[in-house]
């Protein structure tokens, strides 16, 4: 799991249908937030963050399965939590 930032989100005209109506997110380190040198990374949305929230992000494909109900194999990104 890591910490990370909300810096934006992902308008599509086309999803795998199996994340059809859930939100995409990018998502930057906490310790990269405003360095372009830290690579950002999607990751769909679990809990209602926004842009601008800091949040917990999980790669672990059970994790992400259990909080949003997809399996494993289509997702790699989860945000399982805000940080308060």
């Amino acid at each position: 799991m890591r910490m990370c930032k909300v810096i934006g989100h992902v308008v599509t005209t086309v999803k795998h249908p199996i994340l059809e109506g859930r939100k995409i997110l990018v998502v930057s380190g906490l310790e990269g937030v405003n360095d372009p040198t830290v690579p950002m990374q999607l990751a769909i949305d679990g809990v209602g963050a926004g842009i601008g929230s800091q949040v917990v992000v999980s790669e672990s494909g059970i994790a992400g399965g259990q909080v949003t109900g997809v399996k494993a194999p289509a997702v790699r990104s989860v945000i399982v939590g805000i940080i308060d």
